[in-house]
């Protein structure tokens, strides 16, 4: 295991040697840490490229850490367009009804009352979400697809169990609202993907000749979102 210092901040990687592999990536895995793929270079040069994107690992660190199942008190994070926010709790009783404020730095959620239960607090999360989603992500369905030039006959948010979106037959594109917890770029990569199933509904050479033309570098997008689903 090898170590660098960011800041006050030490970021342990491990590097797993692959010479097939053009380039060097680096992924931040649950339960296993960060890892630095590609051909055996010095320590140093290694260290360099860990460095170059310590800021991004420290938020991937901070968003893979949050577990599902996890209480959400004052302390906890809340995962939101690739970061990982800070949680405070309160209880204000002369509110009717829970209610969660974002101000870009943290998340306020607050109670009217102490009984409010963890599955009431985490169905207010979820909506939160779903509303975020349509708002944030909508408008980049509609601006991609005038880009790429894929059409699309309608856009829907819907949980999904195993995915973070589809195309239907009849090019309806469905996207989780948990898309809404991952970075811009993932997201943007997301929306491109179900756009080209618009085109080539299949993951047959041609799709994947389709999206390379619309993303170059899918190969290590596709990667990172895989990532973030373990």
């Amino acid at each position: 295991m090898r170590k660098v210092k960011y800041g006050s901040t030490f970021i342990e990687y491990s590097f797993h040697e692959n010479d097939s592999l053009k380039s060097h990536y680096i992924t931040v895995e649950k339960n296993i840490g960060v890892i630095l793929k590609g051909k055996a270079i010095p320590v140093e040069k290694s260290d360099k490229l860990i460095l170059k994107k310590a800021r991004w690992i420290l938020d991937k660190l901070d968003l893979v850490s949050v577990k599902e199942d996890e209480k959400i008190v004052t302390g906890s994070r809340i995962p939101y367009l690739g970061r990982s926010y800070y949680v405070e709790v309160s209880v204000q009783k002369e509110l009717k009804e829970l209610q969660i404020e974002f101000n870009h730095s943290k998340f306020s959620i607050l109670l009217p009352s102490s009984e409010v239960s963890q599955s009431e607090i985490k169905s207010s999360i979820e909506k939160f979400y779903q509303e975020r989603a349509v708002e944030k992500i909508t408008p980049r369905v509609k601006k991609l697809a005038k880009q790429t030039k894929l059409e699309f006959d309608g856009l829907r948010f819907r949980k999904l169990e195993k995915s973070w979106g589809n195309c239907s037959g009849k090019n309806i594109i469905t996207i989780n609202p948990a898309a809404v917890k991952l970075p811009y770029s993932l997201i943007d990569y997301l929306i491109v993907h179900e756009l080209c199933h618009t085109k080539v509904k299949d993951h047959s050479k041609q799709f994947w000749a389709e999206l390379s033309t619309h993303v170059p570098n899918w190969k290590e997008l596709n990667e990172r979102v895989e990532r973030v689903k373990e």
